[in-house]
């Protein structure tokens, strides 16, 4: 696990479109799907890192496994692990290191993250519970969910 620094977002971008594409954006029409790989490419996640959004990634000898953004220190923002890392803990070992970082840095310890259909098991898996319906945006299916000590006013949220 270490900080993601400029010359990593390139293949970070170029994995969340891999992933993206093959794991939930056919839910999307082909022109929402390309404007999501517009607003998440190389150019944009500079720009959330700019803007103060913290990315750690993985690497397995050398090569990048997956990589996690975190948003004001409370929201899982992104979070891919490569396809031939998945289910081997990687997924798990980002968010415990991104938690652990956002809680030395003041967080109160509740953390929330729009989970696509996919991902929803291994967010539960984590201790995610979903605090509210699936919803829909721009073509895109979400589950918004919650991490924390204060889960009870969410926890089967309209």
């Amino acid at each position: 696990m270490r900080d993601m620094n400029d010359a990593d977002i390139g293949a970070a971008a170029r994995l969340l479109e891999v992933l993206g594409r093959e794991y939930f954006l056919g839910t999307c029409s082909p022109g929402q799907a390309d404007a999501f790989v517009r607003e998440n490419d190389a150019q944009a996640l500079r720009r959330l890192v700019a803007d103060g959004y913290v990315y750690h990634l993985a690497e397995i000898d050398g090569a990048l496994a997956g990589f996690i953004g975190m948003r004001e220190r409370r929201h899982v923002y992104h979070l891919f692990v490569a396809k031939e890392c998945q289910r081997r803990g990687v997924g798990r070992r980002l968010w415990e290191h991104a938690r652990q970082v956002a809680m030395q840095g003041g967080a109160d310890g509740v953390f929330t993250v729009n989970a696509s259909n996919y991902a929803v098991p291994m967010y539960e898996s984590l201790g995610f519970v979903r605090a509210a319906a699936m919803q829909t945006k721009n073509g895109l299916a979400f589950n918004p969910m919650i991490f924390g000590q204060s889960l009870g006013p969410f926890v089967g949220a309209p």
